[in-house]
């Protein structure tokens, strides 16, 4: 037997006990003729106590013991001397009698604790180094708590749990695909699925009317904090439902993992448009743990005073910052060189403060009356002592998204972004489509077997960047957390909807044949929804990133440093598949 206890669980109601514990060296003290040690394992942290005066040799080989090492102790459970009060053992020791070196160590690349010494790519190639910190391991063990009440929720609810094929056909309406070649088919791919959206409304064909899937998902796209290009979702379908039973029920489980995990009640949630977010936020994921709300300022600044750059605009909004019309010079700079940065891409920043004493200071004033600035002071709703920031340009899509971007960075300099705050809503009413620069063509703004807006439909062939889709996301602190949308179950309305994207009926047929011919033989009105789990998780484990709660995740260039993947593959492999390479062109 390794062992009868785990490091984390003994007491001093187990004091006089003869045990055995296994685990890690933690770290070693050598005080006169006492040699303490801290032995870790998944369970926590236990003191064992060696003494020379009792059993030299066996001191000796405890001295002789490097950090990480594998061992097996035997010895018996004491009280503490010196308890300590920042571990649940921390009122026992274990007064070894016996040793066993399991497996030796060599020294770590750095330091297995909390506040660790290993930067993020030290730690990424020694990630199972990583995965024995605290820390780390908590947010797995949280991520495996969430699926589990998941699972327990929705079985409860009639889902079944169905796994869909990995390898699967090329969809390329959407993010790019990762590709399969076959060995047994030369010259064909496989693609690793971005979702499994057309299997799971399949299901809803074959009468599964509640289906879901803790599913592996693959995108081939640019990396940032919530972002890798294998990811988790919580993906779902039900069949014989409209938008607002889809809401309700995930609306209740997200209730429900914020109430057990971490303690949190979730009111009725906000439903807001997508029209409505974009104007009061500039964001169709609303950060709503703080105000500073958009204020149009056209009919204030535009025309009523000698700057040409807000007399030439077409959208002028300010933001209004409570408490900090004492900002210095430095800080607008700084304020001024963000905006300007190219992932903002403003050309400018306008600041009016206004001073305690009633007085307004701006970097426009002499353009505007102090009557003018005055106007905007209403207009805006400031007050002594507040700063407003303005940004204009000629496309007001495009200025509302810079002003959120600035909102959300003094959202961050005041700490109005708290972790420990948790502000949900549904967003709605999203454009079927939207325009793609690079494709110089419209494109479906989730995927294109969303349920146009019923009051919509006869827009589609002369106005289809006026219909709205039946969608919604479900958003927490600026996060899309998740969404889903009504889907297309009539065959004509699905054609119709291809020939608006720009497909040949040869093209559709092709691509989603299969799903065409499905729904020709009673197709039930069905919706889904898929929640992001890797974002979920980060979200109630207060996280940055969604790399610290992914067991071995990639780092921002889409590769495994430990595994050394992406890497070439041999030749004998490649003429099995008929691929040749040629990097030279």
């Amino acid at each position: 037997m390794y062992r009868t206890n785990t490091c984390g669980e003994l007491r001093i109601s187990d004091a006089g006990k003869e045990v055995t514990l296994s685990g890690w060296v933690q770290r070693s003290r050598k005080m006169g003729g006492m040699t303490f040690l801290d032995l870790r394992d998944r369970y926590g942290i236990t003191q064992l106590v060696f003494n020379e005066a009792d059993d030299a040799a066996l001191c000796g080989e405890a001295n002789k013991l490097g950090r990480e090492y594998c061992i097996q102790v035997k010895g018996t459970v004491s009280e503490r001397q010196s308890k300590n009060s920042k571990i649940p053992t921390g009122d026992i020791e274990i007064i070894a009698k016996e040793l066993k070196v399991l497996s030796p160590s060599l020294t770590p690349p750095f330091t297995i604790e909390d506040n660790t010494d290993g930067g993020d790519d030290l730690r990424m190639k020694y990630r199972y180094l990583d995965l024995r910190r605290e820390a780390v391991r908590k947010n797995l063990e949280l991520r495996h708590r969430m699926t589990i009440l998941i699972r327990n929720f929705l079985d409860a609810q009639q889902f079944i749990e169905v796994e869909t094929p990995v390898l699967i056909g090329s969809t390329p309406e959407g993010a790019r695909d990762f590709v399969v070649p076959s060995r047994m088919n030369p010259g064909q791919f496989y693609a690793l699925p971005q979702s499994p959206q057309t299997l799971k409304q399949l299901l809803m064909v074959a009468g599964f009317d509640r289906y879901f899937q803790i599913a592996k998902c693959f995108r081939d796209e640019d990396l940032r904090a919530d972002r890798q290009p294998e990811f988790t979702q919580i993906d779902c379908e039900m069949s014989f439902v409209d938008q607002d039973d889809v809401i309700n029920l995930f609306e209740e489980m997200a209730r429900h993992l914020f109430r057990e995990i971490r303690g949190v009640e979730l009111p009725r949630l906000e439903q807001m448009t997508w029209h409505e977010a974009m104007k009061r936020f500039g964001s169709d994921k609303p950060d709503l743990r703080f105000g500073m709300e958009f204020v149009e300022l056209m009919d204030d600044l535009k025309g009523t005073g000698t700057f040409s750059v807000f007399n030439e605009a077409d959208y002028i909004g300010g933001i209004v910052v409570p408490g900090c019309a004492d900002y210095s010079r430095k800080q607008l700079n700084e304020l001024t060189d963000f905006v300007k940065r190219p992932q903002v891409g403003a050309q400018g920043l306008v600041f009016i403060k206004y001073n305690a004493d009633g007085t307004a200071k701006s970097s426009i004033d002499k353009f505007y009356t102090p009557g003018q600035l005055q106007k905007v002071k209403e207009t805006t709703g400031a007050k002594d002592g507040d700063l407003v920031l303005i940004l204009s340009g000629d496309n007001a899509n495009k200025t509302r998204v810079q002003l959120c971007s600035l909102r959300l960075e003094m959202g961050n300099r005041l700490g109005l972004r708290d972790r420990n705050v948790f502000r949900c809503l549904w967003i709605v009413d999203f454009p079927l489509f939207e325009w793609s620069d690079e494709e110089q063509r419209l494109m479906a703004t989730h995927h294109p077997f969303t349920m146009p807006n019923p009051d919509d439909i006869p827009l589609l062939d002369e106005h289809p960047e006026q219909v709205r889709a039946k969608a919604y996301d479900f958003v927490c602190n600026g996060i899309e957390v998740g969404g889903g949308s009504l889907r297309i179950h009539d065959t004509q309305l699905q054609e119709k909807m291809f020939e608006v994207l720009g497909f040949t009926p040869e093209r559709a047929e092709a691509q989603f044949g299969f799903l065409m011919n499905a729904f020709k033989y009673g197709a039930p009105p069905h919706a889904g929804l898929a929640f992001g789990l890797d974002r979920f998780v980060s979200i109630l484990a207060g996280l940055d990133s969604i790399r610290d709660c992914i067991a071995f995740p990639k780092n921002n260039s889409g590769r495994d440093v430990m595994l050394e993947a992406p890497s070439s593959i041999d030749q004998k492999q490649l003429d099995e598949l008929e691929i040749k390479l040629d990097l030279k062109n």
